[in-house]
């Protein structure tokens, strides 16, 4: 398809504005990976190194998820699950919780089961 020769200077605009934006926000902090925290990938691979230290073997990393200071302990914190492989569902599970800040253990519990 033919693009109508009058609209080139939108186009070259566009670009011009993509890349002065690209330029200006490159250096800027990404809210979704704020400094003094590690990653939640980096939790779950110290949450799997954790429990094979204390002799829990064979087990994944089923889910990751961050806990806020209030919701349900005092600290900032990652919630790891952890489960056997094959999957036991929940049977054989274990929940390691690890500092926001520096991924030092807190606590190693059982799954809360709600049924």
């Amino acid at each position: 398809m033919r693009v109508p020769r009058r609209w080139w200077p939108l186009y070259l605009g566009w670009i011009a504005l993509c890349a002065i934006l690209f330029v200006a926000l490159s250096n800027l902090e990404d809210p979704s990976r704020p400094t003094g925290r590690i990653l939640s990938i980096d939790a779950g691979q110290r949450a799997l190194a954790v429990a094979h230290d204390r002799g829990l073997r064979n087990l994944q990393v089923v889910h990751v998820a961050r806990a806020r200071k209030g919701e349900g302990a005092a600290e900032d914190r990652w919630v790891v699950l952890l489960d056997r492989v094959p999957h036991t569902r929940l049977a054989d599970a274990v929940v390691v919780e690890l500092a926001v800040e520096d991924g030092r253990l807190l606590r190693i519990r059982r799954p809360v089961n709600r049924n």
